[in-house]
């Protein structure tokens, strides 16, 4: 019987994969794509209704692969392994983005800048800070994680920031975080944060040449907004 068992299920994992090469992944449904997925970490189990549990718990495939690990591993059927794959599978999509656009991205327009951003945060679960340094001819030198938490460490941030821009010998700056649960609206801390990271580096003679601010589904540019060109205006009176 245990025989009989493993040749179906080995059979049903030969036709997904069979299917996969033949259509790609569009043709499936959400549970076979998360079945196609776990069979490289489960090798000998039916993975069908362990597919099936995984959305019904987390509400879709999507939801599945944005679940942390913790969660993933109390889902019964689901170990470290899997839960590790289903992880870097959509980690992987984060990755490829940041490194596709780093090389040889110019900062052309706000809305490429705004696509860039929005790159960095695929999959951020929690709110992080980058600085993206830029030459004169808006071409990227660096991008740069500042702060995972709050951005009103402005402290620390500051110190950060100012040594980063010196260090890369920076023109001008685009800094950019994201509300991993909200909307892009600009926080009044987030406005005061820019308006002091915008003060120190114009001692160094380095342009803030936006702030962008990313949530789940839109990005806010400051200086689309008229913000920056306010603060920098407001600047000139010191």
């Amino acid at each position: 019987m245990k025989q009989q068992m493993d040749s179906l299920h080995s059979g049903h994992r030969q036709r997904l994969k069979r299917r996969y090469r033949k259509e790609g992944l569009r043709s499936f449904e959400p549970h076979e794509a998360l079945e196609l997925l776990l069979t490289y970490a489960i090798p000998r189990r039916d993975t069908n209704a362990l597919a099936h549990r995984l959305i019904a718990r987390f509400g879709g495939f999507d939801k599945v692969l944005e679940a942390d690990l913790q969660s993933l591993m109390e889902v019964e059927g689901i170990g470290e392994h899997a839960a590790i794959l289903l992880k870097t599978v959509f980690d992987c999509r984060a990755y490829y983005e940041a490194q596709k656009n780093q090389k040889g991205f110019v900062a052309s327009s706000s809305a490429a800048a705004i696509r860039y951003a929005q790159s960095l945060f695929v999959g951020e679960q929690c709110e992080v800070s980058y600085l993206m340094c830029f030459d004169a001819k808006l071409r990227l030198i660096n991008c740069q994680e500042i702060t995972r938490g709050s951005l009103n460490q402005t402290a620390v941030s500051i110190r950060r920031i100012v040594e980063i821009a010196s260090l890369n010998k920076a023109v001008s700056v685009i800094l950019t975080h994201n509300h991993p649960n909200g909307v892009a609206m600009p926080s009044d801390e987030d406005i005061e944060a820019t308006r002091q990271i915008m003060r120190a580096l114009s001692l160094i003679d380095v342009t803030l040449a936006d702030h962008i601010v990313v949530g789940e589904k839109f990005a806010v540019s400051l200086a689309d907004t008229g913000v920056i060109y306010n603060m920098r205006e407001g600047l000139k009176k010191f």
